[in-house]
Formats: C-alpha cells, structure tokens, sequence
C-alpha cells in the first residue's frame, strides 16, 4: 500500500539493534523529563518555588530510575515488540513497567529524602504518557496516512468482525505487505451489524456480500472466519463467487487463531478443499507413532503420490528404517531429494525394482526384514489398463501375492495394501484386479502371523492422474474443460488426509479387515469443474467451455465403498470403517491365481473370462 507522504524509513531506523538502543536512551531521557516535569507541576511550573532540598532530590532519584527501570523493561521484552502490530498485552506490559518505575521512585525516596506526594502522580502520569507516545507514534503516524486513502488500494471486504478480521484489517492499516482498501466488513452476528472496528464500518451479514460487492465495486473479498463451519465457509465463498469477486483470500483455520498467527502472510487462495463442505480429516498421531517409531519400514510404490506422502507422514514419526521402494526412478530421486532436506536425520535407502520380480522382492525382504509393509505400487488408471489387461493382472495381483508372500515369509508384522472403491462392484479390469489383491490379502490373513489388511478410499485430490491436473491444464490452455457425464460423481480426499488415515487403519490392523475411509459427501465432477474455473479467474461456459465427452470403458456414474456381503463396524476413529471379511476357498483361489499369472504372461486376449471367475462380482461395462 503506497502511502501519501513521507516514508517510513525517514523517521524510523531498519535496524533492530540500533532501534533497541534508542528506545532505551528515549526512556532514559524521558524518565528525567518527566522527573523534573513532575516537581515543576507540583509548584505551578514555578522552578525558583520548588526549593533546592527538593531539587537534590529529583537529581538523586532520576539515575537510580534509570538504572533499574531499563533492566526491567528489557526484561519485560518491552525494546523487542514490534509496536506497530501489538496489542493489549504489549500495552498493558507497558503499563506495568511503568508503574515499578513510579514505585522505585517512591521506595528510594524513602531513604534518599522525602519529596511532595503528589509528585509521584504526576511522575506517572507523565512517564506512562511519553513511552505510550514513543512507541506508538509510528502506528498513529501510519493510521492518519491510511485514512487519507492510499493511492492504490484495492477495494476489499473482510467477511468476520471478530478476533481474526480486526487483526486482518489492523495489519493493511498499519502495514505495505498488502495493498488495499477496506471500504466495509461483514459478520453474521446481527449485534455488531452498524458498529465500526478501527473506522470500518460493520454493514451487513453474509447473505449481503452481492449487493455490498456491487455497491461498494469491491474487487477482493477476506474470510477471515478460522471458526466458522466447512458449510458456512463453502456458502460464503460461493456468495463471493457469485458476486463476481475473482480474487477470494481465506485463513486457513482455527488453529491459526489459537497459534496469534492470524496475520497477512497467513492468507491463502480459496482451493477446492474449501469448496468441499466438510472437516479435515484428523488422526490420533499417537496411535500413529506408537506403532512406526523405531521400525523398519517398506513402502512400495514410494514414488508416486500416495506412496511418496506415505514416505512424507512415517518419516515424521522417526522409523528405524525407511524403505523406499519404486520402478520409477525419477519419482523415487524427487522424494529422495525432498527427504533429505525435510528429514535429515532419517535413515533410509533408496531402491529401484518392480514387485512383479519376486526374486527381487525377496531380495529386499531377506536384507531389510521390514516390520510393516505399505504397498501402495500398482496400475491405477482405469482406462488405461482397459487397453491392458494383462498389465493389470501382472503388476496389481501379481506384483501385490509376490510382496504378500515375502511379508509372510519374513515375518513382517503388519502388511497394509491400498485399494480404491472401484474394487466395490468393478466395472473395469483396475477394479476388479485391486478386488483380487484384496482377496489375496483376505487369503494371506487366515495363514499367516502376519496381520494382512487392506484400505480402500476414493478418488484424491492433485493425485497424478486425477482430474484436478487435468482439469488445471486444460484451464491453463483456454479450454475446453472435459467431462465424461454431467452426472458422474466421485469421493473425494487430500493425499495427506488419505495417507494420515492409512497409517491409523495401520494401528488398527488385527489381519483379514478390509478397512473403509469415510470419504464424506460425494461431488459431482461437473461441479468441480465449474469451481475450479472460478477459482481460476474465469466464468464457466463463458470463458472457459465445460464439454462432455461421454463415460470411457470402465467407467461408472458413482463409486461404491462397501458390498452388500461385508457389512459395516465401527473404529475408535470415526472416519475409519471395517468391512468384514468374505470366505471363500483359499485352495481354489491359489489356483486360480495360478492360472492369472499363466494366463497374463502369455498376453491372452482372455483375461477377462477369467478374471470374471475369480471376482463374481466383476461385471464388464462392455
């Protein structure tokens, strides 16, 4: 925000050091002024009237002052607050040390000489009065420059009046990190509706926002509301966007408040996760840490999205080994690098291979004995592997029995596999093949000391070849946006929500559970699509044209997360389902698992006949 007139640097010294130091000459200084002040006050501001016995008094008491007053202000870290942001504690700390200042002078004039009471008064009053100004004057200095309206200034409104909008606003009054003019603020409290905060005026409540915006040609909106519900912030938000405001601030929760981060620099961009409607997904880290810290853990897959933030999240919670293990190497380089700068103090080894090898899975297994296996490698774009099946049957069910049978045969402790809900009911080769890993995992648990689960979830949010990159690349070309159907919906997760969830489904992990993530409420993807264009800066279907492609092999209109057999029960997390376990023969199923592997190695054209058999409830869209 360029401000009319002087500049702050011709008044006030950059340095911290140096800005220290005058304050506390200023405080020196101004206790003796306001010593001498204050026994000129007593006689009328006659100075041949106050008498030389009280005058040798006034002398002796103000470098005793000095000397115990400045240590106690330092001390009090009055010479380190930033006055042109503080608050009612800074100033009433101020107060405070003013006032043993005032007392000091009382207990040394006791031993010194007795001097008039009502000295003391005006000591006080005086000394509290010149450090108020002196550390204020720069705030007073920058409102009166605010309020002759800054040259460039973007009209705003802040949606909250409460604790976290007065601080927002306080800071683009007081600060040049964001340039704006606040021309009003909103609240749903209908008490503050009228009232002014620092010379804002309170106008109306969220449901105002499309005439307000009109009104005032507001072009940035703030929500400043870290309390309020994900409902609350998703209808405020979609009021923004329907009054055309592009360019949308919001803080990033309550958690902020508590922290005293509520600040400029904290505000952030609306993203789709606002515009999902629901809670982030907490865990019990606890629960989490207890059973990673000082184990030696594999995750396969570790490149990619989900099994790179898994190597984020169990690299917090200081295994005794970490394993990373990936085809690609580009990928698995990336999270390497990250790692090493985020966790220096991990240990950690980086492997490349592929788990169709069973050699090589063998290999890690017998070097690195992992105590829990995360196996997140595996094929995972449904059409895709529509094209390959044979693909899905090698890497997904093959790749998933060969890292089962290592984990059995050395004994890991916990083996958990990430599956989708596309493994409910499949109507495409993906799903049916991560419903035959499950299977495998289901099959592992009844013969096995070790605890085999699986954990199925949606679709994530920004995973690679999710509809978010794809949606954000065709944005960033002109469009079109493409859609398979208008009425295609899908469940929706972050990647760290999604992988903070696994790890808890981990600590859950008795063998056999087929382990469900409340997903919340499902979005239609037409919906995303339209906000995520908004989000952009751009009118759907005016700037940017939303077209519908039809639905692609394999694809349905909804996901389902549970079949009908397995039912539904209840963990300590509320987010966290168990599908119970479906019996079947685990003889027969080895068979056939067999069979796949004989059938899939030889590129047959009839890996679906088969796949049909294995999983009933397969059924090909076609």
């Amino acid at each position: 925000m360029k401000l009319r007139g002087l500049e702050e640097s011709k008044f006030f010294p950059s340095d911290k050091k140096e800005r220290m130091v005058i304050m506390g000459i200023a405080d020196a200084v101004f206790i003796a002024a306001a010593s001498i002040l204050a026994i000129l006050l007593r006689f009328d501001m006659n100075a041949s009237a106050v008498g030389t016995q009280y005058w040798h008094s006034v002398y002796k008491l103000i470098p005793i002052t000095i000397i115990i007053t400045i240590p106690v202000f330092i001390y009090l870290h009055l010479y380190r607050v930033m006055w042109s942001m503080a608050s009612v504690r800074e100033a009433l700390q101020l107060g405070f040390g003013t006032i043993f200042s005032t007392l000091i002078q009382v207990a040394a004039s006791m031993l010194i000489a007795p001097i008039p009471r009502t000295y003391f008064f005006s000591y006080f009053v005086l000394f509290s009065i010149l450090t108020f100004i002196e550390r204020y004057c720069y705030r007073i200095y920058r409102s009166l420059s605010y309020h002759g309206m800054p040259e460039d200034g973007i009209k705003t409104i802040i949606v909250g009046a409460g604790s976290a909008g007065e601080k927002i606003l306080r800071e683009i009054q007081m600060s040049e990190k964001m340039s704006g003019d606040v021309v009003c603020m909103v609240d749903d409290k209908k008490s503050k509706l009228g009232s002014r905060l620092h010379g804002v005026l309170v106008a109306g409540t969220s449901d105002d926002l499309v005439d307000l915006v009109n009104q005032y040609g507001v072009k940035r909106i703030i929500v400043a509301m870290p309390s309020a519900s994900p409902e609350d912030r998703k209808r405020i938000i979609e009021q923004a966007q329907k009054a055309g405001v592009k360019d949308i601030k919001v803080l990033p929760g309550i958690y902020q408040l508590v922290k005293g981060e509520v600040s400029i620099s904290k505000l952030r961009n609306v993203d789709l996760l606002d515009l999902l409607g629901r809670d982030p997904v907490k865990v019990n880290l606890e629960e989490v840490a207890s059973y990673i810290h000082d184990k030696v853990v594999l995750v396969t897959g570790g490149g990619g999205s989900i099994g790179s933030e898994l190597c984020r999240q169990i690299a917090a919670q200081q295994p005794k080994k970490l394993v990373v293990f990936d085809i690609y190497e580009n990928n698995v380089y990336d999270i390497q690098q990250e790692l090493k700068i985020t966790h220096p103090e991990l240990n950690a080894e980086y492997l490349i291979g592929s788990v169709r090898n069973q050699h090589r899975v063998n290999e890690i297994f017998e070097e690195y004995h992992p105590d829990l296996v995360y196996h997140a490698a595996a094929h995972k774009h449904v059409p895709l592997m529509e094209d390959s099946p044979n693909e899905a049957i090698k890497n997904n069910v093959m790749g998933t029995y060969n890292v089962a049978k290592a984990a059995n045969k050395y004994k890991t402790k916990k083996f958990v596999l990430i599956s989708t809900d596309k493994a409910v009911n499949p109507t495409n080769i993906m799903g049916a093949s991560k419903r035959i890993c499950e299977m495998i995992v289901q099959m592992m648990s009844r013969h096995s000391e070790t605890d085999f689960v699986a954990v199925r979830f949606g679709n994530v949010l920004g995973s690679n070849g999710s509809v978010i990159p794809l949606f954000k690349k065709q944005i960033a070309n002109g469009g079109p946006v493409t859609v398979t159907h208008p009425d295609i919906i899908r469940y929706f997760m972050t990647i760290p929500e999604a992988v903070s969830l696994v790890l808890q489904a981990g600590a859950y992990a008795h063998g056999g559970e087929i382990f469900v993530l409340d997903m919340g409420e499902p979005v239609k993807i037409a919906d995303m699509a339209r906000n995520l264009i908004k989000l952009s800066g751009y009118e759907p279907d005016v700037d940017i044209k939303i077209t519908y492609t039809g639905l692609r092999p394999g694809e349905k209109l909804y996901e389902e997360m549970l079949m009908k057999e397995e039912g539904m029960k209840e963990t300590p997390n509320k987010m966290i389902h168990i599908g119970q376990p479906i019996i079947f023969d685990d003889d027969h199923f080895k068979d056939e698992l067999q069979e796949l592997n004989d059938l899939a190695y030889e590129d047959t054209d009839h890996i679906r006949e088969l796949v049909e058999r294995v999983v009933p409830t397969y059924h090909p869209a076609n």
